[in-house]
């Protein structure tokens, strides 16, 4: 029975829960977690005393629907602790149990979770009916990482202003709104260009955001560097939410510059993104300070913006506004990147963006999903879409890279593999271990792993679940390949491997705008016998492109700030099918398999004339109608 309960919820829903409760139980107290329904229950066992009480529930509101016990069931602490412990199989290896008040929550964190929910959630339930506290099961990464840490200690220390957040929110979702007749997005970033991604979707009801980048060869704090933000018009502080697809820095770099400005919502994104989007920001702050100019925002903002996050599984149907259904699906990029799906008030327009996809499997991930319930407008990317991209086989790229590798060894060189420190860096270590794995007797050179790469693959065992399957059994059965031993971290001074014998380097940044890339480049540029290998894309004016292209002599600047004129000897090699993108064979398929077909392709996040040529040929090849908007385009879907 739900009498004398405190909510925050509407009647009608109240309703609907009532008679779902089970016989000798009461909830006192029904809240609204930002999208989340939660259930603060009187009599945990007599709850779970019903197969599936949750999942009833849940199914009749079509919302997510998460159980804890009431305030005045909860057990001391350090005396749950000791019943969780005994409660746990030894085999699941607990790391650390700490206690959230605020949510009435117990972390446990395991490097085996399974072991720690049981046989259907049998141990979940049995920790929360003997001790009152509701367990949120965390993966222990199977390497350090100082971020996990931070971003855990960071969750927990600040629940109260987290628990405000979310109580806030949850008062939008559930408001109710007079019913909008109009959607439109505007391009903030990211069109015909490649960087500062940022889209802008407007009803008369909702401001949305989805996703906020910056500009990868910008070199100063200039205004190509950033999102068109300032032609909104819009207080930040009425932006409804945020919607991240993934976490590289011309997709999320920008987002916390929104807390700086003073927003104060959600941020929708997959766990790993939050995670990922923590990393990736916060070196961008060190990295600026280190090329001696003033970040746009500061390391507070940015735990600002990891308090604001509201993550979702893949799949998962979630409330962002009164109007507006959210769902995130795989889009086989990096780990936890998403195409967005947003199913606007009641299917007046149902609109898909992709963000970056990758159509066809990798070793790291599953191909991107291409079939939705209802599609009115697709918005896709075409980073490599136009009529001469076409990628290598990628058993033929791995080939080649292999080869190059090898036959640079043999002379006695040192190779360098420039990769962004997600995704392209976990995939190219893969292709090393399968090497060494299968040839062990060729493996006879150590690779270094340098700058942010084992965090990030630190990041990648803590969700083997967003992982493609055979490299989850492999992380889930304790043979993580990004443990083997043919991998070294780099910790100390970078000149001992610069002055030692022949090795692999791979170290940020991909398109070498910064980072160690550059400074291991600088070195190996004079010396014929070694070898610089691109596995992933250039833009137009970076370093990288630069190199690719041809160029015999480049300017870096210096630490010193002066410009430094290095003379290119070194083997330059293109290695193709690694990258996280598809080509234009992989994206015509996405849209022509698609289901079901949009009326509306708008092309994004291209160079102009691979843009306008792929939006020429959907239309031409597909009959479908498609554009090629260009920034500050405004496009009324409906």
């Amino acid at each position: 029975m739900l009498s004398e309960m405190q909510s925050t919820i509407s009647n009608e829903i109240i309703k609907k829960i009532e008679p779902l409760i089970p016989s000798g139980c009461s909830i006192v107290k029904l809240e609204a977690e930002g999208p989340d329904i939660i259930l603060y229950i009187d009599n945990v066992e007599k709850f779970y005393a019903v197969d599936n009480p949750v999942k009833d529930i849940a199914n009749a509101l079509k919302k997510k629907v998460i159980v804890r016990g009431a305030s005045n069931l909860l057990m001391n602490p350090e005396e749950a602790k000791a019943k969780i412990s005994s409660l746990i199989q030894a085999d699941a290896k607990v790391n650390e149990i700490r206690f959230s008040p605020e949510f009435h929550e117990v972390w446990i964190e395991a490097y085996k979770p399974g072991l720690v929910i049981g046989k259907g959630g049998s141990t979940l339930k049995e920790i929360i009916k003997s001790t009152g506290w509701a367990p949120k099961v965390l993966r222990t990464p199977t390497l350090p990482s100082e971020i996990e840490k931070s971003i855990r200690s960071t969750l927990l220390k600040e629940a109260e202003l987290r628990k405000k957040f979310l109580l806030k929110t949850g008062k939008r979702i559930f408001s109710t709104v007079d019913k909008t007749s109009w959607v439109k997005i505007t391009a903030l970033g990211g069109f015909k260009e490649v960087g500062r991604s940022c889209i802008y979707l407007e009803t008369s009801n909702d401001k949305i955001i989805l996703d906020s980048g910056l500009k990868f060869e910008a070199t100063d704090n200039s205004k190509d560097f950033y999102p068109y933000l300032s032609t909104l018009n819009t207080p930040v502080d009425e932006i409804n939410a945020i919607v991240l697809s993934h976490s590289h820095l011309d997709h999320c770099g920008f987002i916390p510059y929104f807390f700086a400005m003073g927003y104060d919502g959600p941020i929708y994104c997959t766990p790993p993104s939050r995670d990922l989007m923590a990393l990736l920001t916060f070196d961008y702050i060190k990295v600026m300070k280190k090329q001696g100019m003033t970040p746009i925002y500061e390391e507070k903002d940015v735990r600002k913006a990891l308090l604001h996050c509201i993550t979702r599984d893949f799949g998962e149907v979630t409330d962002i506004t009164p109007e507006i259904k959210l769902t995130l699906h795989n889009s086989g990029h990096i780990l936890g990147s998403s195409i967005m799906h947003l199913h606007i008030s009641d299917g007046l327009h149902n609109f898909v963006y992709t963000g970056d996809i990758k159509f066809s499997h990798t070793k790291l991930l599953n191909p991107a999903v291409n079939v939705f319930p209802r599609v009115e407008t697709l918005l896709i990317e075409s980073t490599y879409a136009g009529k001469d991209d076409f990628h290598l086989p990628r058993p033929e790229g791995e080939e080649k890279m292999m080869r190059v590798v090898t036959e640079t060894i043999a002379k006695g060189g040192k190779v360098l593999i420039p990769v962004f420190s997600v995704g392209r860096s976990q995939d190219i270590m893969l292709v090393f271990e399968e090497f060494a794995r299968r040839n062990p007797d060729k493996a006879n050179f150590k690779i270094y792993i340098d700058g942010m790469i084992l965090e990030a693959s630190a990041i990648h065992t803590v969700y083997p679940e967003y992982l493609k399957d055979s490299l989850q059994r492999m992380i889930l059965s304790g043979k993580s390949p990004f443990e083997s031993p043919i991998f070294e971290v780099v910790k100390g001074n970078r000149q001992e491997i610069i002055d030692g014998g022949p090795c692999v380097v791979l170290a940020p940044s991909g398109m070498m705008t910064g980072g160690p890339s550059v400074e291991y480049f600088k070195a190996f540029a004079h010396d014929p016998k070694n070898a610089i290998i691109f596995v992933g894309f250039n833009t137009n004016y970076s370093l990288g492109r630069k190199i690719q292209k041809g160029d015999k002599e480049v300017a870096i600047v210096g630490e010193d700030g002066r410009l430094d004129t290095i003379k290119v000897n070194l083997r330059v090699e293109t290695a193709s099918g690694f990258s996280g993108h598809s080509d234009r064979r992989q994206m015509m398929n996405f849209i022509k398999t698609m289901r079901p077909k949009p009326s509306l392709v708008l092309v994004n996040h291209g160079e102009p004339k691979k843009s306008e040529d792929f939006a020429n040929s959907i239309t031409r090849i597909l009959n479908i109608e498609s554009r090629s908007p260009m920034d500050l385009d405004s496009i009324r879907l409906k």
